[in-house]
C-alpha cells in the first residue's frame, strides 16, 4: 500500500527533481477524492542542505523517518554522480526495501540507489548524460539509457528531470488505478503517460572513430545520406575489399555500415522535424528512406514514437 513517503536528499540536491516527488506524493488532493500522502522531506546530512541553485533547504526529518516509509524517492543532486554517500543512509534503504518498502530515484539519484548495492543485477534508467558514468562506476548494473523509467520493482528508476514525473505517476497508476494517476497528472498540467523515451531527448553525434581508416568514409557517408549506399560502393571508396571494409568498419566504430547509416538517417530526421516545415515525404526523401511509411518504420524502431508525435514534441500541435 502506498500511503508513506519520504524524499531523502543529500547536500546539492536539484530544486525540480525534488519538486517532481513533491509535486505528485507533497499535495493535499483530497477535495478531488484523491489519496492524501504521509509526506516528509528527509535530510542525509544535517538539518540543512544547499541546492546547486544557490538556496538553501531546511527539514526537522532525519533518517530515522525513513524506518516507516512504504516508499523512499531520492531526487538528483549536483555531485551525487561522482561523490561518496553516508553508509547510515545507504544502511537505511537497504532496510527499507528488505521490509518490503520501494525506493525511486529521479535522474543522478540512481548512483545512491546503485552504491547501496540495490541495483546489482538489475536494469535501471538514468539521464542519457550519465549513462556511461553510471555503467562505469557500477558494473553490476544494467543501464537502459534511451527510456524514461525503469520498474524493477521495489526498485524504480527515471532518467532526467521530467521523467520523474513519467516514474512517479507510473507508480500511482500501479498502486493506486488509472484513475488516481489521470486525476494527479490533470492537477499537475501534464500527461499521464507520454509516448517514446529519452533517446529522442539525445543530441546528435558527430561520426567518431577511434582511428582514420574510415574516417573519410564517415564523412562521405553523412553527407550522402539521401543515396543508396552499398558495402562494395563504400569499400571502393576506400580501396578495400568488402569484406576488409565491412570488418575495419566493425572494429572502429562498433556496429556495421547499415545500422551506422540508419542511425544516422534518423538523426538527420529528427534534425529536420525540429527545424524545418517539410512534409514527411520530404523529409523521408532527404534522409534516404524514401517514404514516408518506411520513415516512420524506423523513427519507431529507433526513437519509441512517431514523427509527427516528435514533431508535435518539440516544436507545438500547429507544427505537426
Amino acid at each position: 500500500m502506498l500511503k508513506n513517503v519520504a524524499a531523502v536528499l543529500l547536500d546539492g540536491v536539484h530544486p525540480f527533481e525534488l519538486g517532481v516527488v513533491c509535486e505528485v506524493f507533497g499535495i493535499d488532493r483530497s477535495d478531488e477524492g484523491l489519496p492524501v500522502y504521509d509526506f516528509a522531506v528527509v535530510s542525509a546530512e544535517g538539518p540543512e542542505l544547499g541546492t546547486h541553485c544557490g538556496f538553501t533547504v531546511s527539514t526537522p526529518y532525519g533518517l530515522e523517518r525513513l524506518e516507516d516509509a512504504d516508499l523512499i524517492a531520492v531526487p538528483a543532486g549536483e555531485t551525487y554522480a561522482v561523490r561518496e554517500y553516508p553508509e547510515e543512509l545507504l544502511a537505511a534503504l537497504r532496510r527499507a526495501v528488505d521490509r518490503g518498502a520501494r525506493v525511486l530515484s529521479v535522474c543522478s539519484g540512481v548512483f545512491v540507489l546503485a552504491a547501496a548495492g540495490l541495483l546489482d543485477g538489475r536494469r535501471c534508467a538514468v539521464h542519457w548524460h550519465h549513462a556511461e558514468q553510471l555503467g562505469r562506476r557500477y558494473p553490476r548494473l544494467r543501464v537502459e539509457p534511451d527510456v524514461l523509467y525503469v520498474d524493477e520493482d521495489p526498485v524504480i528508476t527515471s532518467a532526467g528531470t521530467a521523467a520523474g514525473i513519467d516514474a512517479c505517476l507510473h507508480l500511482v497508476r500501479k498502486e493506486q488505478g488509472p484513475e488516481v494517476a489521470n486525476k494527479i497528472a490533470r492537477r499537475m498540467v501534464v500527461p499521464p503517460h507520454r509516448d517514446g523515451g529519452q533517446a529522442q531527448y539525445i543530441e546528435r553525434p558527430l561520426p567518431k572513430t577511434s582511428c582514420d581508416t574510415v574516417g573519410e568514409v564517415l564523412a562521405w557517408m553523412e553527407a550522402h545520406l539521401d543515396e543508396e549506399l552499398t558495402v562494395e560502393q563504400l569499400a571502393a571508396r576506400a580501396h578495400m575489399a568488402p569484406r576488409t571494409f565491412a570488418r575495419r568498419f566493425q572494429q572502429e566504430t562498433g556496429t556495421t555500415p547499415y545500422r551506422w547509416i540508419l542511425r544516422q538517417r534518423v538523426l538527420l530526421a529528427q534534425e529536420l522535424l525540429e527545424g524545418t516545415d517539410e512534409t514527411m515525404d520530404a523529409i523521408a526523401w532527404r534522409t534516404g528512406f524514401g517514404t514516408a511509411a518506411a520513415l516512420r518504420h524506423q523513427f519507431v524502431r529507433a526513437l519509441g514514437t512517431t514523427p509527427n508525435a516528435y514533431r508535435r514534441a518539440f516544436r507545438g500541435p500547429e507544427a505537426a
